[in-house]
Order: structure tokens, then C-alpha cells, then sequence
């Protein structure tokens, strides 16, 4: 489970970097996306998925989560 770092860009969209791979990707969607639930499965624009538990509530960006990549 790599750690990734999530922050938001100009456009306001989601941007997903995996330090130890130097992957930095646009999310396309993320499967919970509202202020009181987010997280599950997020689509990245090359077509890769990675999995976060589901949070309570939206996190600040930029923040540092653990995620499983999906295949």
C-alpha cells in the first residue's frame, strides 16, 4: 500500500502523486465524493484505479493517504 499524496490544482481538480513511483495523475473520478463521505475507488486520467477506505467527511487537501492500487 503506497503512501500518496493528494492535493488540489489550479482547476480545482483532484491530483493524486505517488512519491516512490514520481506518478502524478489527474483523479477522474473518485467513487464517494461528498463532503460527508469520501474516498472507495479513484479512476486516475492514464486509466490506473487505486483504492482508499471510504472517510467520514471530505479531507483538507492537500493531505497523505494510504491506498491499494486496483488491477
Amino acid at each position: 500500500m503506497p503512501s500518496v499524496m493528494l492535493k488540489k490544482n489550479a482547476e480545482g481538480k483532484l491530483v493524486f502523486y505517488v512519491p516512490k513511483k514520481d506518478l502524478e495523475e489527474v483523479a477522474e473520478s473518485v467513487e464517494f465524493d461528498s463532503p460527508d463521505k469520501w474516498g472507495g475507488e479513484v479512476l486516475l486520467s492514464d486509466g490506473s484505479k487505486y483504492y482508499f477506505e471510504p472517510l467520514d467527511e471530505q479531507p483538507d487537501f492537500p493531505v497523505t493517504l494510504r491506498a491499494k492500487r486496483l488491477d
